[in-house]
């Protein structure tokens, strides 16, 4: 049976595993769920992930989640490049500092911005007060102050001369506020030379094929049937309102 990966590429994880997968040619079978009509509700998913959550992979009878553990899974089984997921103690240990860190910093501040800017006004039709979006800029310019001082520093990548985990975790969150039309990259010439050379070891086309969902999600925006949120809108504002 093949490898299976369950994905929507609006999600930033699902795009680090994406990108994961094709660029080291792992032969997948890309199932699509469809996050905003809740398809990770559906019972059949739900044998798959009881998280309810994407990525998730089904590798025969083996069933894994979350994006990290996916793609370190995946380095292991496939046997990819030792830069990915390095065997050296300490560069692999600078690796996994990243990976621990973000999820309360890049990725929780750039999800906000994300839903404050684009998400709640624009399809659930609710006004995001002035303060909550001032707060949640502020919030995020600390964490890429922080990701150019602390882990990217005058290296080209975060775990030294080669792109790693760490580097395509951070990209795939950092682009997500950018698909919400706030230029993250501006005035950052560190951040934009880091990011220009992500891109390239990942490919230019790879890149914009993952990305191309995230960055027309304003034009999504337009389109999208608001009433398959609606179940979820409690839910959400409480998260980030």
């Amino acid at each position: 049976m093949p490898l299976e990966i369950y994905l929507d590429l609006f999600s930033q994880p699902c795009r680090s595993v994406y990108i994961f997968a094709k660029k080291n040619n792992i032969p997948f079978e890309f199932k699509k769920i469809r996050l905003f009509e809740g398809e990770q509700y559906q019972e059949e998913f739900g044998k798959i992930n009881v998280l309810r959550k994407v990525p998730a992979i089904k590798d025969g009878d083996f069933t894994l989640a979350e994006s990290v553990a996916i793609m370190i899974y995946l380095a292991d089984k496939y046997g990819t490049p030792d830069h990915w997921y390095p065997a050296d103690l300490q560069t692999r240990a600078r690796v996994v500092e990243y990976l621990s860190w973000q999820h309360s910093a890049i990725r929780i501040h750039g999800s906000k911005i994300f839903w404050l800017k684009l998400m709640i006004p624009k399809i659930l039709g609710t006004d995001v007060p002035k303060e909550k979006m001032d707060s949640a800029l502020e919030d995020l310019d600390g964490s890429l102050r922080l990701f150019e001082e602390k882990f990217l520093q005058d290296k080209p990548f975060i775990a030294g001369q080669k792109i790693s985990l760490a580097d395509l975790v951070a990209i795939v969150e950092i682009m997500q506020p950018v698909g919400a039309g706030l230029d993250v990259f501006k005035d950052r010439p560190k951040l934009s030379a880091w990011r220009d050379r992500v891109r390239a070891e990942i490919g230019n086309d790879l890149f914009d094929e993952a990305h191309q969902n995230i960055l027309g999600a304003q034009d999504m925006a337009k389109c999208i049937d608001s009433s398959k949120l609606e179940i979820f809108k409690p839910r959400i504002l409480k998260l980030f309102l």
